[in-house]
């Protein structure tokens, strides 16, 4: 689990907003690619998918008043997540600071 202050308080609902909005363009760009990313909100959690690359949820966002924390799912070793997870951590940061 990654945290990541929350200085500029986001509520999960604005962070959600942002991510469906921004989080696409900003990681295609970083990537040079066209990835699909899929996003479902439920309270302070939202869970951040893509679905061509790993199955299943690949990452968790908990949303509270002093941080937000990224957590990752992908448990199998088939794929190398971590790339993914420093781009959405950075989009994070610059969303939260």
């Amino acid at each position: 689990m990654i945290p990541i202050k929350n200085i500029r308080p986001l509520s999960a609902e604005s962070l959600f907003d942002v991510l469906k909005k921004d989080f696409a363009d900003y990681i295609n760009s970083k990537l040079s690619s066209s990835l699909s990313i899929e996003y479902a909100h439920v309270y302070d959690v939202i869970n951040v998918s893509f679905p061509e690359v790993i199955e299943g949820t690949a990452f968790s966002i908990i949303v509270s008043d002093d941080e937000i924390t990224v957590s990752d799912n992908d448990q199998s070793s088939e794929y190398n997540s971590e790339l993914l997870q420093q781009h959405l951590v950075d989009f994070l940061a610059i969303q939260a600071g």
